[in-house]
């Protein structure tokens, strides 16, 4: 008639207990290697940046307009 809740179950782990020890120092072997490598690809990797920052592409464009408008000016 009603649905009855199942019992919850945990897959609970002492923490002091000795196989829980010889499993956790191979984790941390295996977690201090992947730190090591993730590490050092990522020094390897640098980054590249654009050719021009912005600020120079803003400032030669706005030396252009201005050259454009005297050329403009002293033509016409």
């Amino acid at each position: 008639m009603f649905k009855q809740r199942k019992h919850r179950t945990f897959n609970y782990q002492p923490r002091f207990s000795k196989e829980n020890q010889e499993v956790s120092n191979l984790e941390n072997e295996t977690s201090k290697d992947f730190i090591s490598k993730w590490k050092e690809a990522r020094a390897s990797k640098r980054k590249v940046k654009g050719v021009l920052p912005i600020r120079t592409l803003i400032l030669a464009l706005v030396l252009l307009l201005i050259l454009m408008y005297v050329l403009e000016k002293k033509y016409m």
